[in-house]
C-alpha cells in the first residue's frame, strides 16, 4: 500500500485535509457551481474551481474544463480552475495541465507533521501552490487567468456538506427554500400558498393529492404530516439552524386566520 493510499482513502479525506490547510481569507463552498470545492477570496470575491481525485489523470483535467465552445462563451464560471490531488501524484499530465491552464494544486504532510496523527492530534497539511492573494495576483506558470463574463452566483448560506464525495448532497437554492417552507410549518403550525408564492418555490409538489402537506382544519391552511420531508435538518443541521435564526428577515407577512388568498 502506497503513502497516498494511506493518507487519502477516499476524495472526500483529500478535500477535508485540503480545506484544513486553507489560509485566511477565503471561503469554501463544497459542491457549489458543479465544483467539489469553489473558493472565494473574501476580499473581492475571486473565485477558483477545483476538482479532486485520488489520481491526477485525464479524467479529472476534463472535469475543470469548460464544458462548451461558443455556446458556453458567457456561462458563469471561476477566475481559475484547479485540480487537486495528494503529493505523489505526478507525470506527464503536470504539462498537460498547464498547458492549458489547469492549476495543479497538490496537498502533503506538513514539515515535521505525524504521519500516525489521531484524533486527539489531527494530522496538519501544506497545499502547493499557495492561493493567489490581491497583491501578487498569480504568478503566471502556477495560476491562469479565465476571464469569465461572469463568476457563479453564490448560495447565501456557506453549505455545510462534504466535498469530493462520489454521491454529493448539494444545497441548492430550491433546497434553500425548501427548509424555509418547513421551518415556517414548524415554527406557525401551518403555510399558506401566500407564504409559498413569498418565499418563491412552486407549492405544486407540496399540497398534492400525494403532497407533502396537507389541509389543515382552517380554510387556506396546510400543515405537515407523515410525508412531510424530515431529511433537510440531517443533511444541513447548521445552515438549517442558520435559516432558522434569520426567520423575521424571510418570513412572509401574517395572513389573517381563514381568509380567501
Amino acid at each position: 500500500m502506497t503513502k497516498r493510499e494511506k493518507l487519502f482513502e477516499k476524495e472526500t479525506d483529500l478535500c477535508a485535509a485540503f480545506l484544513s490547510a486553507l489560509p485566511k481569507g477565503w471561503t469554501a463552498y463544497a459542491e457549489t457551481g458543479g465544483w467539489d470545492i469553489l473558493l472565494v477570496r473574501d476580499a473581492d470575491g475571486f473565485q477558483i474551481g477545483v476538482e479532486a481525485k485520488l489520481r491526477l489523470n485525464a479524467e479529472v483535467i476534463s472535469q475543470a474544463l469548460e464544458e462548451y465552445g461558443t455556446i458556453g462563451a458567457c456561462s458563469e464560471g471561476p477566475d481559475c480552475r484547479a485540480v487537486l490531488v495528494p503529493l505523489a501524484e505526478s507525470g506527464s499530465f503536470d504539462r498537460i495541465a498547464t498547458y492549458i491552464g489547469i492549476t495543479v494544486i497538490r496537498v502533503s504532510l506538513a514539515h515535521g507533521a505525524s504521519f500516525f496523527a489521531g484524533k486527539e492530534r489531527p494530522r496538519k497539511w501544506d497545499i502547493d501552490p499557495r492561493l493567489p492573494t490581491i497583491d501578487d495576483r498569480w504568478t503566471a506558470d502556477r495560476w491562469f487567468e479565465w476571464c469569465p463574463t461572469k463568476r457563479h452566483r453564490l448560495p447565501k448560506y456557506v453549505p455545510d456538506v462534504a466535498a469530493g464525495s462520489s454521491a454529493p448532497v448539494q444545497l441548492t437554492e430550491w433546497k434553500i427554500r425548501a427548509i424555509k417552507i418547513v421551518i415556517l410549518a414548524e415554527v406557525q403550525g401551518y403555510v399558506t400558498r401566500a407564504d409559498f408564492k413569498h418565499i418563491g418555490i412552486d407549492h405544486r409538489r407540496w399540497i398534492s393529492a400525494e403532497g407533502w402537506l396537507r389541509p389543515s382544519e382552517e380554510r387556506g391552511r396546510y400543515v405537515t404530516h407523515g410525508a412531510t420531508p424530515t431529511g433537510f435538518r440531517e443533511q444541513h443541521p447548521r445552515v438549517y439552524e442558520e435559516i432558522k435564526a434569520e426567520i423575521e428577515e424571510w418570513r412572509p407577512p401574517t395572513i389573517e386566520a381563514g381568509k380567501m388568498l
